[in-house]
């Protein structure tokens, strides 16, 4: 099985999830995490040799970001619907093995993907003015509980 694709430039997949929303008569607001396409990418480690990962507190949290691009932009769902970046989610990143790379330790997703939010995305212009990728931050979600 081959993940990813076969540029050099984008070695792994990741899926990318949007929310339905909904509004109880309460005014209380539920997302429903639904997949809508799987992307090729590269991604890796963000600046973690500028920081520890776990930062001892009285909340201990465990900070994780990545960085990378993608070849299509994911604020735009696979019908073209623009998307705030709050509400897009990255899970089941996979190196070109279909092997999952950021699994969960521990905790109410122990051994599934890590969930990460959409920190920044930034379409990078090459010298011919046509946008080439589309660069991201990603950042370890807190709400590791959310059913994606």
């Amino acid at each position: 099985m081959d993940c990813g694709s076969k540029d050099p430039l984008y070695p792994m997949q990741a899926d990318i999830f949007y929310p339905d929303v909904a509004q109880s008569a309460y005014g209380n607001v539920s997302k429903t995490w639904m997949k809508d396409r799987t992307l090729v990418c590269s991604l890796g480690p963000a600046g973690s040799r500028f920081k520890e990962e776990l930062t001892p507190n009285v909340d201990i949290s465990m900070e994780s970001m990545l960085i990378g691009r993608f070849k299509e932009d994911i604020r735009f769902s696979k019908d073209s619907k623009g998307k705030a970046m709050t509400n897009i989610v990255v899970s089941n990143v996979k190196d070109r093995n279909c092997t999952e790379i950021y699994v969960e330790p521990a905790g109410p997703r122990k051994n599934q993907s890590t969930i990460f939010e959409v920190a920044t995305v930034t379409p990078h212009v090459g010298p011919f003015g046509k946008v080439e990728y589309y660069r991201v931050i990603l950042r370890r979600s807190e709400n590791q509980a959310v059913d994606v």
